[in-house]
């Protein structure tokens, strides 16, 4: 291992803030002595490509500089390795630098964290969600959810967050209950139907809904919230209590626990660190310990 922290830096993370954040977090590793190189991919494939050759190499740390997608591309990298994460949070949303309690937005703050981190060799081990071969940390969103991230990817007109709000109305007005299947750990498979299913590594999706409110992200389980069949007025009831994590006790909204579910649903997509991970079934299951972050 050497003493080099590699940068894994998204340069159009929060309109351009991942770029500018590099700068800053870099300057307070070096002032605290070490090495700081810096891998910038053409695009999300030759960026982990680059980011595990470092791991091969040795790297000290791997530092994602960006939001929740540069965090989850840094985990493809680094889970199940002995290779730490360190987090440079300047994204959009950041849930994942918010629900372990890392800094947000101030990317000299983040740097010395990681770096005094390093320097005194503190990490915490924590749980990550697969499906698959592909890692995640925060949510895997499935449902109502993940069909306003569809119709907001496909659309090219508004621009910027916006397009999602209109996404959102176009899908309230589409609004139907679906048909799920669904099983828990080794539980027989039940059929229900909802509006989403969300399965929570992590406690929060979408810049502070804490749509898991009570996941932790080093026991071992899944937080799964399911919420019910709803009418459009139900919904927009229900969705302003998810910001504040009240939303559990909402009678349309059921709580479950489990190391593994398996969801399937026709014509569904699962998204998970806010990433597009493909159509359902799909089976995730937690992995206890499966990435040292400095802290």
């Amino acid at each position: 291992m050497t003493s080099d922290i590699t940068l894994f830096v998204n340069p159009t993370a929060g309109r351009g803030r991942g770029a500018h954040a590099a700068q800053p977090a870099a300057r307070a590793m070096r002032e605290a002595g070490f090495t700081v190189r810096t891998v910038v991919g053409q695009d999300a494939a030759d960026a982990l490509v680059r980011a595990r050759e470092a791991v091969a190499a040795g790297t000290r740390a791997l530092v994602a500089v960006g939001g929740d997608g540069m965090v989850s591309l840094a985990l493809q990298a680094v889970a199940g390795t002995d290779t730490p994460l360190g987090v440079i949070a300047v994204g959009t949303g950041n849930d994942f630098a918010r629900a372990t309690g890392l800094p947000v937005r101030d990317p000299a703050a983040a740097g010395r964290v990681t770096a005094d981190a390093l320097k005194e060799g503190r990490t915490r081990a924590i749980d990550l969600g697969k499906v698959g071969d592909r890692w995640f940390g925060t949510v895997l969103a499935s449902g109502f959810d993940s069909r306003v991230n569809d119709r907001g990817n496909r659309m090219r007109w508004p621009t910027g967050r916006f397009r999602y709000d209109v996404a959102m109305l176009a899908e309230l007005a589409a609004l139907r209950p679906i048909p799920y299947r669904i099983q828990f750990d080794d539980s027989p498979e039940r059929e229900i139907e909802a509006t989403l299913i969300a399965v929570g590594n992590g406690s929060s999706y979408g810049g502070g809904m804490r749509i898991c409110a009570d996941a932790v992200l080093d026991d071992g389980l899944f937080d799964i919230t399911v919420v019910g069949p709803c009418s459009r007025t139900t919904l927009l009831t229900v969705f302003p209590r998810v910001y504040r994590g009240t939303h559990p006790s909402h009678p349309k909204v059921t709580v479950h626990r489990a190391a593994r579910v398996r969801l399937a649903a026709d014509d569904l997509t699962g998204y998970a660190d806010g990433e597009r991970i493909g159509p359902l079934a799909m089976t995730a299951v937690t992995v206890p310990e499966a990435v040292r972050l400095l802290v």
